[in-house]
């Protein structure tokens, strides 16, 4: 299994994601962001938290524009798998991988603290690690993590079943409580709570390494 960890300026969170993919049995390749093709037989990208280019503009808008997030819209519109963290979540929501944006937290304050996340679907390789309806403990860490979409698109999520996992206590003013959403193939995930954070003894919680598992068991090969 080959995972690839995109890195732009300002990521700080990609180490603990290449390291949770590590964990799970991935090999594991560190991408720059100006590098304009990803490493052959990739099964899945991971897109990192962090502030990339320093949050300018808005959360993920020049990231998106970078050499190889054209290469990660090509692996997703081929039917690769990815997987985008926090900073990564709207970075893949501005390439229109996944609908939806992130704005402003609702009381207009950075947040970081472990916060309790329900699964609201066990139908993806990210997911099926866990029982629907379990409630599992989750770090975030963002300024902009109030998910917006308009009514149709909220309404679309809830009939396809791709919301992936809601707050129990939403932190931030997100519609429907969202934290996670998966795409229309379900292949790819962007969540703004972070499970690496969540994936060894020494984070305090565990939480997280279900989801990293799950995704090693589905993308083994036979």
């Amino acid at each position: 299994m080959k995972a690839a960890v995109v890195v732009f300026p300002g990521s700080n969170c990609d180490r603990d994601l290449a390291v949770a993919f590590e964990q799970a049995g991935f090999d594991v390749s560190m991408v720059w962001h100006k590098d304009a093709s990803l490493p052959d037989g990739i099964d899945i990208v991971g897109v990192p938290g962090g502030f990339s280019y320093g949050d300018y503009l808005r959360c993920g808008a020049i990231a998106a524009q970078s050499p190889i997030c054209k290469a990660v819209v090509n692996h997703t519109e081929r039917g690769g798998y990815a997987f985008g963290v926090c900073n990564g979540f709207q970075i893949l929501t501005e390439t229109g991988v996944l609908p939806g944006a992130l704005l402003r937290n609702a009381g207009l304050k950075y947040i970081c603290r472990t916060v309790a996340l329900k699964v609201e679907t066990g139908s993806s390789a990210f997911t099926e690690g866990y029982e629907v309806g379990s409630v599992i403990d989750i770090p975030i860490a963002h300024h902009d993590g109030n998910y917006f979409a308009d009514d149709s698109t909220l309404a679309e999520l809830r009939d396809q079943d791709r919301i992936a996992f809601t707050y129990v206590d939403n932190p931030n003013g997100s519609c429907a409580d969202i934290a996670g959403i998966l795409s229309s193939n379900r292949r790819v995930l962007g969540m703004m709570p972070h499970p690496e954070r969540a994936a060894d003894d020494g984070h305090g919680g565990t939480d997280g390494v279900a989801l990293f598992r799950a995704l090693a068991g589905v993308l083994t090969p036979a």
